[in-house]
Formats: structure tokens, sequence, C-alpha cells
């Protein structure tokens, strides 16, 4: 055999061989996918999804809601029961001294709200209730102190509190010197109601480092169903402008009707609801 006719046998093989290799790789791919479990399969799929999800941006927060409910502990009802399933954030403010109040602050725990106490505080006008514990401008700071304790004692899950009236214990300037140095000591907040435009209570808590805020907008002053909603489109233009808007309503059943039509309207629309505890400062 001569040397030109080896090369073309050996070039023959070559191609021989190599087409063979070719052909089984193929084989292998084949195998390997058609015993590869519908689980792993779906698995690799789910991963390309999950990442394409994890690079989607978020929705932007159009503004942050705080909603107070004050008047908890007149009513344990339906009404009340109502506030706590809005799936949203609610801060509860219980009055003390009622049947309903040690049992209604349990069930808002429970159903993960906030508890803060809403403290009877003297008002401008004669007005009746809650008088062996309302705070007056004529105590003594000893006996402020000791109406405070007691309803830290009795309310024991609040981690604030704010005003109830008080458009007269509010600008007494030693009174609310001694509701902050009571909450600073049990690093509890406080949320000034602002029942009176010459209120001291913020100023005074900045100035003991209780952490503080206040109200923006009352919800229910006017309890038709029309006045709320306006009351609420004006609590979500601070919203929007400040970034952040309190708004105080009552445990009213007028006021539940219209915060559970408008919350899914608003959470849709890019608003955040959050405890009072989370924005004061």
């Amino acid at each position: 055999m001569n040397s030109s006719h080896s090369k073309k046998v050996i070039i023959g093989l070559s191609i021989a061989v190599l087409f063979l290799l070719i052909s089984n790789i193929a084989t292998l791919r084949k195998l390997d996918m058609t015993t590869r479990s519908p689980e792993t399969v779906l698995e690799a799929v789910t991963d390309e999804v999950e990442t394409i999800e994890d690079e989607t941006p978020s929705t932007s927060i159009v503004g942050k809601i705080v909603l107070v409910i004050d008047d908890f502990g007149y009513r344990n009802d339906a009404v009340s029961d109502g506030f706590l399933t809005l799936n949203v954030p609610i801060t509860c403010a219980i009055i003390p001294g009622h049947r309903q109040s040690s049992e209604f602050a349990k069930k808002a725990i429970a159903a993960g709200q906030e508890v803060i106490i809403h403290m009877p505080m003297e008002s401008t006008l004669n007005t009746p209730g809650e008088d062996e514990y309302k705070l007056r401008s004529g105590m003594t700071s000893e006996e402020i102190e000791w109406r405070m304790n007691e309803v830290l004692k009795e309310i024991p899950e609040a981690v604030g509190m704010n005003n109830h009236q008080g458009s007269k214990a509010t600008t007494n300037g030693k009174v609310m010197g001694v509701v902050g140095s009571v909450l600073k000591k049990h690093e509890k907040y406080f949320l000034d109601s602002r029942t009176a435009s010459n209120t001291v209570g913020e100023a005074t808590m900045r100035q003991l480092g209780v952490p503080t805020a206040r109200r923006h907008v009352f919800l229910d002053n006017d309890p038709e169903v029309e006045k709320i909603n306006a009351q609420l489109n004006t609590l979500v233009s601070v919203a929007k402008k400040r970034g952040i808007a309190i708004g105080i309503g009552h445990a009213k059943p007028n006021t539940l009707e219209v915060l559970k039509q408008r919350i899914p309207m608003l959470v849709n629309e890019g608003f955040q609801f959050e405890f009072a505890s989370k924005v004061v400062e």
C-alpha cells in the first residue's frame, strides 16, 4: 500500500470517528433532557421568573397616613371591632375607666393594632365624665403624676397617649410638664390632639425629650358621611404635601364606613398607613 492510499484511509477513519463522537454527544443531551424530572424543569423556569420579578421596580409611596381612632372604651361591639379589621395599621386611643377599656385594649393588641391612652383632660367647657381620671390645671404635680401612673397600670398595653378634650389642660405648662415627665419615665410617646390652638403639649414634650407629633385633621367632628369624606380628602392632601399626615377620628359607624370604602382605594393609589409610634420624633 502506497503512502497516498494510506493517507486517504487515515483521513476517512478520522472523519468516521468524529461523526460518531458528534452523534453520541447529541444522543446523550437528548437522554439528559428526557430523564430530567418535571420539578427540575419547573425550578429552572421559576428561577428565571423570580429573577425578572426581582428586577421590577417597586411602587413609590405617595405619602404616609396615620389613623388614630379615639373613644374606644365607651363601646365594645361590631363597630369597634370593625376598626380592627381594616387591614391597615390603626392606632386605638382608649379612654380609661370604663368596663370595656381593658378588654378592648387586649382585643386590639391581639388584632395586631396599636394601643394608646386617650387621657381625659380639663376642657374650657364644663364637660362631665371620667372625673376620677381627668387631669386638671388646679391639681398638684403629685395628683397628676398619681393619676397618670394609675392609668398606665390599667392599660399596660399602651405605648403612648393623646388627650381627650383638654382645651384647658393642654395650655397649662405645669400640667403638660408633669405629663411629659411621667411619659418619659415610662418610655411612652405623646400625640397632641390639638383641641386648643394655643396648646403647649407638643412643645413641652420636645423640651423634655418625649417622642411627639401633632394631629393634622379631625375626620369626623361633623358625623355626616360627605363631611367625613371631605376631611379625609384634606388628610390625603396633607400627606401628599408633607409626606406624613395624622388624622383623628372616633369609633363611630359613619367613620368606619368611610374608611372601609376609602382605605383600599388609597392603598392602590400608593399611600402607606402607619402607627403613630412610627412617625413621632
